[in-house]
């Protein structure tokens, strides 16, 4: 996941990127109305009054731990949940990569599944990089094939969500996004078989779908009712959001936020590896938080970091100042 140095503002004036500004964004999401704040899909709107947030109350967050935190990559994937565990969080944000090596070792889906749930937590979601969104069409039928395999793991584990961010596309031409919408509805549609749902991902350093206003088009021109987005805050600054563009997300098309923080550095030098704890850099940690409740977010924090300093720290120790920290972040906000 290391970022293009390439800076995402710059685009030829041909390109539909720059033509289709954030106002297109949400006339786009005109379509699919569960996108927009203070809108409901037909199955929602039973229970629209419950979705209006208390401006007085924070919600219950469930508190998730993404294993690139601890550096996952070298640690095995059953120690990672023992972490998770002993740390206090609710969940774990696992990676197939690390999932495979289990299993190609001669671990059980089944026996790692009862080991989370053993420890009272679950599978809030998953990080992969099927190329399900490229132009190449053998190789996006082989994307699509792959995460259809990847997403049944995460429901074979008890989980049921799954990151969808632009892998095979950071680089090279710009992305038409209507062809990209289709594409994420088709994804949409490979989970909906095996029961697992593709949240579309800000990728700030990537050439496609680096703003939140390219995600919220493509999210809500895919006209699917499970069309969700995965935001981040390192990522929303990396790629040139707004953080007070959140607004025009609802909350309950955001079933998870990846947290973090960001030093005072520029966006085309910045990357993943100077992500830190929420709180100890300089981003609108608390406004975003506070934009996303407003609009009915009550979902999941999970703690996604790179940094090379706390990957060298005992990994117990960082999961707990993470996990410390986000929940400090909340406070604020009562």
């Amino acid at each position: 996941m290391s970022p293009d140095n390439q800076s995402s503002n710059s685009s030829s004036t041909s390109s539909p990127l720059q033509r289709r500004s954030f106002a297109g964004a949400l006339a786009a999401a005109t379509a699919v109305p569960s996108i927009l704040v203070g809108s409901s899909s037909a199955r929602e709107l039973s229970n629209e009054n419950e979705a209006i947030p208390n401006p007085n109350l924070a919600p219950s967050f469930r508190y998730c731990l993404n294993t690139s935190t601890i550096h996952g990559e070298v640690i095995p994937i059953e120690k990672q949940i023992d972490i998770a565990h002993s740390a206090g969080y609710d969940g774990i944000e696992i990676w197939i990569r690390d999932v495979d090596k289990y299993v190609q070792a001669g671990g059980k889906l089944s026996d790692l599944r009862k080991r989370i749930q053993d420890a009272g937590m679950q599978v809030e979601s998953a990080i992969a990089f099927a190329n399900w969104i490229v132009d190449d069409d053998a190789k996006r039928t082989q994307g699509l094939e792959q995460a259809k395999r990847e997403m049944q793991i995460v429901v074979d584990l008890g989980g049921k969500r799954i990151a969808a961010p632009p892998a095979g596309a950071t680089n090279g031409e710009r992305l038409n996004l209507d062809q990209a919408a289709e594409r994420y509805r088709a994804l949409l549609e490979v989970g909906a078989q095996v029961g697992c749902v593709a949240q579309l991902e800000v990728w700030g350093f990537s050439k496609n779908l680096s703003r939140l206003s390219e995600v919220l088009y493509v999210a809500a021109q895919s006209q699917h009712a499970d069309a969700c987005i995965l935001p981040d805050i390192y990522h929303l600054y990396k790629g040139g959001s707004q953080f007070e563009d959140l607004k025009f997300l609802a909350g309950n098309k955001v079933h998870v936020l990846h947290m973090n923080d960001y030093p005072d550095l520029p966006r085309d030098t910045i990357n993943d590896a100077d992500r830190v704890y929420p709180g100890d850099g300089v981003a609108p940690v608390s406004q975003a938080l506070k934009t996303l409740i407003n609009s009915g977010f009550q979902g999941v924090l999970s703690l996604e970091l790179f940094n090379r300093a706390y990957w060298s720290q005992d990994p117990l120790t960082v999961a707990k100042t993470g996990l410390a920290k986000m929940k400090q972040s909340v406070a604020k906000l009562d």
